[in-house]
């Protein structure tokens, strides 16, 4: 409701200023705000993983601690048993590494490998000897010689190491700080000391089982704690700068370096266990394993859970901790769980003995000197073996002395110092700051976790930092970034073009005001490419541009008017090479730039538009950034960087991202593909740049991409866009890399992009058949295939979401994947070709990858017969025929539309396959429910056709449940499986016999072309005929005047020729005029002269151009009421200022005359479009917004609608006589400014908020500012110029090249439709023979299984074929259903981490905020002055 009355008062405002307040509000227009449902999700899963860190450390730590017990000499239980439970705990400090050995071999093996450096490695090694000998020592020899709350208290203090590091290197910023490692290494060595006096205490006073040898365990304890302690000494170095050679170096072959340090630490393990407790101590039996049985065994069952429990949870609790890192949940779902594992662990044992000591005789005796004595002849149950060996060893301290108990408190004291001790040694995990997703890396600094000691290895293996100067540049520092938005549109509509203008605007606003710094790191400019932009007008042979470009200037307007409510503030309209460039600055201050491209100066067509902003984003951008002396601009003061804005120089919007990006590295440089119709959130682009920033192997990461439309062509692409999403682009993602990152939706590294082989080769033209599919039909393939090639990983990221129109004809579906389907193959075909090259250079892709999309090719090459074959069962089920008869009834349709396609034109095909569809979706429906009907009547699902749709609707119901927010794609499920026939039989035919035919297919017509603009100037027209020439001759009002003018001397430039064509005139309106100073009126001429060769005469073969001489002046009429030639100049700079005398502090001349130069006849229409913002309706609400904008504080508001209120009535007044739609002069305009600033400044003054003046100022000259024309920069200009020439000059192919083309793609159609029919005939020969052979004889034999009962003693026969193909099929969607799973994990990972910190629209409330613009953006790292020891 509330709702509905805003748009209903906005409304009103708009009515009172104009008779047309309508306007289009697009889908999403509206400001984002934080669901309340998804902060309570993020809170929810922050305090679930806390809770499963602190659980599974808990029970890692208690297991650990049972098995020491059980495992101790002082036990009560045999031998045997307790060489049992040392083994476990053998295996318990083995499986780590174990753990650690796989992922490294694998990763060595089948990811990267870097030769090592021998003596880096050897210093390594020795380190992990060194801590695994003293994690054996402590926790096989001491460990079992102490009681358990000793054992629970001495962990703390492998600290040691870590705190003299800190104290010596001086990590903490502020001195005072470091009296946390002080501390923390006064508080372990009291520990240390207090434990020897309570043992000593203990020795003294005759408890129970404490002999003098207690001492060599005490002095090996301290020993080895400081050996274990070395294994974190890679943390304080590496924050300090120090050894950065060695630690580079070790990052090169760390996999290589863990698998053989993860053996020698398995090695030394072992030793340990046998020299001590083989040869030391000689005690030990060789264990009978036949002696521990598990059905009626207790030790093998507690020793078995004990090593599950220990080894399973401390690796579940190292995975949940390095979650809650990245969810940014570090205090409450890691720091705090870790601290307080010894604790939470001393209080259930504690509670756990409270509860169950009285199952214990004894229980009931008044002392606990008399229940210990008495525990000595318990004979414990089985389900209290281990409450009685810990309350045993309990019993073992000074508890159970006979003389005084006062020195427990000694052991009391021991744990708190102990468990303080590494508290404040690891202080600085409370205070760190994590990015989205940070890498494990950056978070840890060992890959290896100590599940001995696992709270204490997460705590000290952190990665603590100090911050850097300035100057110095980290990695672990979140980068700043420029995203350019680049969008090609070719033939787009007027809704297609509102969802990505409207999807630019929402990133300007989760952006900001681009010169002030964005939590994210970013920034962008949005550029859109318009193909075919321009045509001929067939009366005067005017080049302008098509209906496509007044309906995105129209667009532009609308989205500009729905996010401000006003009408565009700066728009720039430039001539180019190439065509013409639309310029806007956005709301907010970031960039919007449309360029128009014209076929007859450029190559149109999507890769043609990528090659041209990749040059000139990535090549021209980057080449001025870092040459900035060799771009003059001193002769160009239209596109100087420098202007005057109150004495101050500040660089111009568009100038400022290419300042900035002088601090950002071409890695941090990133280009978001978009197609024209592309619908997306900020959220989806800020999670691509999360991927790319995080890993620097990703060359490019791609979305959720989602078709948009209506009917059942778009419900079948729904379920299939689900599908390939869910499974395929995850496994790819998961086991390997993503092969395709769609166009219309992905985000490319700069660096990726501008590497060898990759760019400069995306640049080929095709020449070759194979090329012309490869290259032209999947631009988006062939360049991640590049990218691959060259060794970048391509990522898939579920969580972004993007929109798209997808084809909602039968027709425009088939010519889409008749293109996308020869591609894809001839793409993966040609990364497979060089598989084992890609494997070496490339580190995401290994050879089982290679054999998985192996797999994947033959299953779709085999997909035709597959489905015949599919058919075929469908006919023995419905119609009851034989095996043999059903396939060769099921391969008629094939064939019949193999001999269509052959035959029959493009359309013809299209419309048999609409027909045949149609016939197979009820043959499908009459299977499905068939294959129902045959389990009721077998009485069992379990036969393979069964199982496997069984198996497959719970997998994607799964899968759908797994997806919540994409649930509803689960209804076109059926939808998809009737269709399969069409989608897998009938398109794969389709598309291979007009593989020959590489138009686009989608999107043809150019509506511009046909229409006509009537000239009401022609004074004649006539057609005449000229040998064999068909010409035509028009002269119009501006041609007579400019013949007098060449009569009197005047000079005239002719322009450049362009090539006419048999039905086509064509004519480039671009001439060069001499400055006129005093002169208020244009002439214009324009000879027309076109012809065509006569059908009827044979003199020439080809036709022949005819060059026409054009030569324009500028003409400056007026528009509406403006009768003052406001279109005679460039509009002023809007920034400039008016010089009054209380603001005029210097500065650059602003009122300098501008130099006048000529315009195309393409300029004029559009710039009109754009006049209408200088209308009384427009100009009063634009001042209106423009005043809130500028004043938009909290502490201004009052101030800032009195002034609304104020300039509103001056505007009124002084426009009292005009009509809301006329357009206001030049004259009338200096009027205004002066008699707004002028109420302005007497409004401020007298509040005393002269402050507040420029700003003002600045807005009124926003409102009053006309659209520009300017000139290219001359360097750019040159620029596009050499670039057309090498790479985007128009193809002109000769009609025997065109042949030849022609004959070489249909040589290869027919090579690839005979490999295809070979290959799919076999197999359906091989099942065919089977069938003919009989079930009998050739078959497997399955047992025909009934729920509930056991076999019924019949058998299924299934061919082998059959069945091996349905299995693999199986198998292979198992694999992906796996992938999907562990995707879906790290998906809710990065949602729940973006979710945190989300941007909040929120009013701003600082009072002195400067709004001017900054001369330049220093993005170097800085200091922080907040934090001592940044993560």
């Amino acid at each position: 409701m509330e709702e509905l009355k805003n748009r209903g008062k906005k409304r009103e405002g708009r009515h009172g200023d104009t008779w047309d307040p309508f306007q289009l509000n697009p889908v999403g227009s509206e400001k984002e705000s934080k669901r309340r449902c998804f902060q309570f999700a993020q809170y929810l899963v922050a305090v679930f993983v806390g809770i499963a860190v602190l659980t599974s450390a808990v029970l890692a730590k208690g297991s650990l601690l049972v098995l020491s017990t059980l495992s101790s000499p002082h036990s009560l239980r045999d031998k045997k048993e307790k060489q049992f439970y040392m083994l476990m705990l053998v295996f318990c400090l083995v499986f780590p590494n174990f753990l650690v050995f796989l992922k490294s071999l694998w990763r060595v093996a089948f990811k990267s490998f870097v030769q090592p450096n021998m003596k880096t490695m050897s210093f390594i090694c020795a380190v992990e000897c060194l801590v695994s000998l003293g994690t054996s020592i402590l926790v096989l020899v001491v460990m079992p010689q102490f009681d358990v709350l000793t054992n629970l208290f001495i962990s703390g203090g492998v600290c040691i190491v870590s705190a003299i590091l800190q104290i010596i290197y001086r990590l903490q910023r502020e001195t005072w700080r470091i009296i946390f490692p002080i501390c923390s290494l006064t508080l372990t060595v009291t520990g240390y000391c207090l434990l020897g006096v309570d043992y000593m205490v203990r020795e003294s006073s005759h408890v129970a089982n404490q002999s003098k040898d207690c001492y060599i365990y005490i002095a090996l304890g301290i020993f080895a704690s400081i050996l274990v302690s070395i294994c974190w000494w890679e943390n304080p170095l590496q924050a300090t700068n120090r050894m950065q050679k060695t630690l580079a170096e070790l990052d090169g072959f760390r996999d290589f370096v863990f698998v053989i340090s993860s053996i020698l630490r398995i090695i030394v393990i072992g030793a340990v266990y046998l020299i001590y407790h083989k040869l030391i101590v000689g005690e030990g039996e060789s264990i009978e394993w036949p002696d521990f049985k598990l059905d009626d065994g207790v030790v093998l069952k507690i020793g078995l859970v004990l090593l599950f429990l220990q080894a399973f949870f401390s690796a579940a609790c190292h995975w949940f901790g390095v979650v809650a890192c990245k969810i940014h949940a570090v205090r409450m779902s890691f720091a705090l769980p870790v601290c307080c594992t010894g604790p939470a662990t001393l209080l259930l044992g504690l509670l756990l003995f409270l509860t169950e000591a009285q199952k214990l005789d004894g229980a009931a005796h008044s002392n606990m000197t008399e229940f210990c004595a008495s525990l000595g002849h318990v004979n414990a149950e089985n389900e209290t073996v281990i409450l009685l060996e810990l309350t045993r060893s309990i019993c073992r301290t000074s508890l159970a002395s006979h003389y005084f108990q006062w020195p427990f408190s000694l052991l009391v004291l021991e744990g708190a110092c102990m468990w303080l001790g590494f508290v404040s040694c690891t202080y600085y995990v409370w205070k760190i700051k994590v990015q989205r997703i940070e890498r494990t890396s950056q978070l840890f600094v060992r890959r290896l976790y100590e599940s001995a000691f696992i709270d204490l290895s997460l705590l000290l293996n952190t990665k603590m930092k100090v911050p850097r100067a300035q100057n110095e540049e980290s990695a672990d520092d979140i980068q700043n970034c420029v995203i350019y938005l680049c969008a090609t549109m070719w033939h787009e509509t007027y809704d297609e073009m509102l969802k990505i203008l409207t999807s630019m605007f929402r990133l300007d606003r989760y952006r900001g005001d681009p010169k002030q710094d964005h939590k994210d790191c970013f920034d962008f400019e949005c550029h859109i490419y318009v193909d075919d932009a321009f045509m001929t007008e067939k009366e005067t042979g005017k080049r302008l541009v098509n209906s496509y470009v007044d309906d995105l200037v129209q667009v532009v307007i609308e989205v500009y008017r729905v996010f401000t409510n006003k009408e565009p503030d700066d728009v720039s309209i430039i001539e180019a090479p190439y065509g013409g460039r639309l310029m806007f600055v956005m709301p907010e201050g970031n960039m919007l730039y449309v360029h128009l491209k014209d076929k007859a100066l450029i190559r149109n067509k999507k890769r043609w538009s990528q090659i041209m902003y990749l040059y000139y984003l990535l090549g021209w951008k980057g080449y001025i950034v870092k040459n900035p002396k060799k771009i003059s601009r001193q002769n160009n003061p239209l596109r100087a960087s420098l202007v005057s804005l109150d004495g101050e120089s500040y660089l111009l919007p568009q100038e400022d991202n290419d300042n900035k990006r002088r601090f950002i590295s071409d890695d941090h440089t990133y280009i978001l593909a978009l197609d024209g119709d592309t619908d997306f959130q900020p959220k989806a682009v800020i999670l691509l740049v999360d991927r790319l920033r995080m890993y620097y192997t990703v060359g490019a990461a791609c979305g959720r991409i989602h078709p948009t439309g209506m009917g059942p062509m778009v419900w079948y692409q729904k379920f299939e866009y689900a599908v390939g999403h869910w499974l395929q682009k995850t496994a790819e993602h998961v086991f390997g890399s993503v092969l395709c990152s769609p166009g219309c939706f992905s985000l490319f590294r700069g660096t990726a992009l501008m590497d060898d082989n990759v760019l400069k080769r995306y640049t080929t033209t095709a020449s070759r058949a194979s090329e012309y599919v490869q290259y032209d039909q999947g631009e988006d393939r062939w360049l991640c295939t590049l990218l691959l090639q060259q060794g970048w990983r391509v990522e898939y990221n579920a969580a972004s979401d993007a929109y798209t129109n997808s084809p909602q004809e039968f027709k425009e579906f088939y010519n889409q994947r008749r293109r996308w389907g020869p591609s894809t193959l001839a793409n993966t075909l040609d990364l497979l070709h060089s598989g084992m090259e890609t494997v070496k250079r490339n580190s995401s892709i290994s050879r089982i990858y290679i054999f998985y999309q192996m797999f994947t090719v033959g299953s779709s090459i085999l997909g035709p017969a597959s489905v015949t074959l599919m058919i075929a069962g469908a006919f023995q089920f419905v119609f009851r025929l034989a095996g043999t008869l059903s396939i060769i009834i099921a391969c008629i349709p094939p064939v019949f539309y193999i001999m269509v396609c052959f035959i029959t034109k493009s359309n013809t095909q299209i419309t048999i396959a609409a027909i045949m569809s149609v016939l197979y979706a009820f043959l499908m429906t009459a299977s499905f429910f068939s294959i129902i009907g045959d389990m009721v009547m077998q009485g069992t699902f379990l036969t393979p056709t069964g199982v496997f749709l069984v198996s497959m609707t719970i997998m994607y119901l799964v899968t759908a449940i797994l997806h919540p927010e994409e649930f509803g794609m689960i209804i076109y499920g059926l939808m998809y499986f009737i269709c399969i026939p069409s989608g897998y039989l009938l398109l794969t035919i389709y598309s291979l016999v007009n593989m020959h035919i590489v138009s686009w297919g989608t999107r043809e017509t150019n509506k511009g072309e046909g229409e006509v603009k009537k000239n009401t100037n022609l004074l004649c027209d006539k057609n005449c005929k000229l040998c064999c020439w068909d010409m035509k001759l028009q002269v119009t009002q501006e041609t007579e005047n400019l013949m007098i003018q060449q009569i009197t001397g005047q000079i005239a430039q002719q322009a450049p020729p362009l090539p006419i064509t048999n039905h086509e005139t064509t004519q480039q309106a671009a001439a060069k005029m001499e400055p006129q100073a005093k002169v208020d009126t244009r002439m214009e001429a324009d000879l027309f002269v076109s012809g065509s060769k006569s059908p009827s005469t044979d003199s020439s073969p080809t036709d022949e151009p005819i060059r026409k001489a054009v030569v324009a002046f500028e003409d400056q009429s007026s528009v509406s009421s403006d009768d003052n030639g406001e279109r005679s100049s460039i509009s002023k700079s809007m920034f400039s200022d008016d010089g009054d005398d209380d603001d005029d502090e210097g500065g650059f001349n602003d009122h300098e005359e501008t130099e006048e130069f000529p315009v195309s006849d393409w300029v004029e229409p559009v710039k009109e479009e754009f006049l209408k913002k200088l209308t009384y309706a427009n100009m009063k609400r634009n001042l209106q917004e423009q005043i809130r904008y500028a004043l938009r504080n909290k502490a201004e508001d009052e101030t800032c609608e009195e002034l609304v209120a104020l300039l509103t009535d001056v505007l009124n007044r002084e426009l009292s006589g005009d009509g809301p739609e006329d357009i206001q002069s030049e004259s009338r305009l200096e009027e205004l400014r002066h008699a707004l600033e002028s109420q302005a400044r007497h409004y401020l003054r007298s509040a005393k908020m002269d402050r507040l003046l420029k700003r003002v100022k600045r807005a009124i000259e926003k409102t009053l500012t006309a659209p520009q024309v300017q000139k290219l920069d001359e360097g750019e200009h040159d620029f596009w110029n050499k670039l057309i020439e090498r790479y985007l000059k128009p193809i002109v192919e000769t009609k025997e090249h065109q042949a030849e083309v022609t004959r070489e793609l249909k040589s290869l159609r027919n090579k690839a439709v005979f490999l295809y029919f070979i290959i799919n005939v076999l197999w359906v020969v091989a099942t065919f023979f089977l069938q003919a052979i009989g079930n009998d004889i050739i078959s497997i034999k399955i047992p025909k299984y009934i729920p509930g009962k056991n076999t019924t003693g019949e058998y299924l026969k299934v061919e082998p074929l059959s069945l091996m193909f349905l299995l693999s099929f199986a198998v292979l969607l198992l694999v992906q259903f796996l992938a999907m799973l562990y995707h879906r994990v790290y998906t809710l990972i990065h949602v729940v981490s973006y979710r945190s910190s989300e941007k909040d629209y929120k009013k701003r409330d600082d009072e002195n905020e400067d709004l001017g613009m900054t001369l330049e953006n220093i993005t170097a790292n800085k200091l922080d002055t907040d934090d001592d020891v940044v993560m």
